[in-house]
């Protein structure tokens, strides 16, 4: 554990003109939020998980993990002794301990109901103003706005059906994303329309069976990773899944995995693997 912490307390936090803050992220959204502008932490959770779910931003090795995002080592947090801790609404029932050891910057992104897009661009700006990143942070949100404009322009002209936005748990079960997760959030506003109409806890459905994709068979199904091993084994010869229309009929796209609960830099990786990997973006009769 020291040695850990002296490697953080090592890291150069200059990454402007003026010192940044020696920063701890609890929340992963709010890790991705400080990487994308700039400000690299001396510590955050779950780090192992981040780069095999989220993947990008990339965390540098020298980062120290503090282990799970629910239960961070508190002993450690405060031998580092942050100058600031990133957290999140989801983690409000502990900022009195966090508090104990350094300010935190806290956003909320998700609630149930409410499209995240817009709080974690304010959360981008927000960060951006409390660590004098203002430049790298509106940079930042322009691009993420420039990309869905061109993914918008990419299918206005094209014949394009509804879509489920699904995570798959096992081989019988799904999660549906609703308009209150991230990736539903930019499906809209890139000029698609979710599938799912059912309502949504904190920006998904409970575990669904995989039947119930079969209710709409006009939509399309765009699965965003990780999947189980156990269920990319088994999904391929389930009669269940290959009776499903977008299945049978090719309308199905894998994307690898994506944070579920990401900022901006989460929306841009969706935005870009869903241009990748977009089988339903079927050209019009014109092409």
């Amino acid at each position: 554990m020291l040695a850990l912490a002296a490697s953080a307390l090592a890291y150069p936090s200059r990454l402007s003109a003026t010192p940044l803050p020696r920063i701890a992220a609890i929340d992963w959204a709010m890790l991705e939020t400080a990487l994308a502008i700039g400000a690299v932490p001396i510590a955050a959770t779950e780090l192992i998980q981040f780069r095999q779910i989220a993947i990008e931003p990339e965390v540098p090795q020298s980062v120290t993990d503090l282990g799970l995002r629910g239960a961070p080592n508190m002993e450690l947090l405060r031998i580092i002794a942050p100058d600031l801790i990133l957290s999140s609404s989801f983690y409000e029932y502990r900022r009195e301990s966090f508090e104990r050891i350094a300010p935190v910057f806290s956003a909320t992104i998700y609630q149930t109901g409410t499209p995240p897009f817009a709080p974690a661009r304010d959360a981008m700006l927000a960060l951006g103003q409390k660590l004098g990143l203002n430049d790298a942070a509106r940079t930042y949100v322009a691009a993420a706005a420039e990309e869905i404009a061109a993914m918008r322009a990419r299918v206005q002209n094209r014949i394009h059906r509804p879509v489920f936005l699904i995570s798959i748990g096992d081989a019988r079960h799904f999660r549906a994303f609703g308009g209150d997760s991230m990736f539903g959030d930019v499906l809209t506003r890139i000029g698609l329309s979710n599938a799912w109409t059912g309502t949504t806890s904190y920006s998904a459905t409970a575990p669904v069976g995989i039947e119930a994709l079969a209710g709409l068979p006009d939509a399309d199904i765009v699965v965003i990773g990780p999947v189980p091993p156990e269920a990319r084994e088994v999904l391929p010869r389930s009669p269940i899944w290959n009776a499903l229309p977008a299945v049978r009929d090719k309308r199905v796209a894998m994307l690898d995995p994506i944070d579920h609960f990401g900022g901006l830099p989460a929306a841009r990786r969706f935005v870009r693997l869903l241009g990748k990997a977009a089988p339903f973006l079927q050209a019009n009769a014109n092409g």
